[in-house]
């Protein structure tokens, strides 16, 4: 059963009501996949809660995932082993990397393949990349 790791991109894409991401993530919850969104990220999109109104139906639906101190030292390492700046971009592939099985498919939604690519490649998770 797979499950779902979303970065900015996807959350902004939501939040911009694109229609793709949205059928895939309503596919995702109507079948009980999981759908994890990092606390990082949503802080990196959260701006009025009066104005986002699909994107925090959305997240309602999502499995929060903190990032605590611990996260965040795991995180920064991994932007020095794969050459990137961003820790919020990292804790997405940390959180993806701390999901992945044999038996569970990681798919990650982001906006930044490239940098994806580079994180989940250095934590060595077979994870699905989908371009938002």
């Amino acid at each position: 059963m797979p499950t779902f790791v979303l970065d900015a991109g996807a959350l902004i894409a939501v939040d911009r009501g694109d229609r793709d991401v949205l059928a895939m993530l309503h596919s995702a919850f109507d079948n009980g996949y999981s759908v994890l969104a990092p606390a990082g990220v949503i802080g990196q999109v959260w701006r009025d809660s009066n104005r986002q109104v699909v994107l925090a139906r959305t997240l309602k639906r999502c499995d929060e995932v903190p990032l605590d101190g611990s996260m965040a030292r795991v995180a920064g390492q991994l932007c020095s082993r794969a050459g990137t700046s961003d820790v919020i971009d990292a804790s997405v592939a940390v959180v993806a990397s701390s999901g992945a099985s044999p038996a569970n498919e990681i798919v990650v939604l982001t906006s930044d393949t490239g940098d994806m690519r580079a994180l989940l490649s250095e934590v060595r998770t077979g994870a699905r990349i989908i371009g938002v």
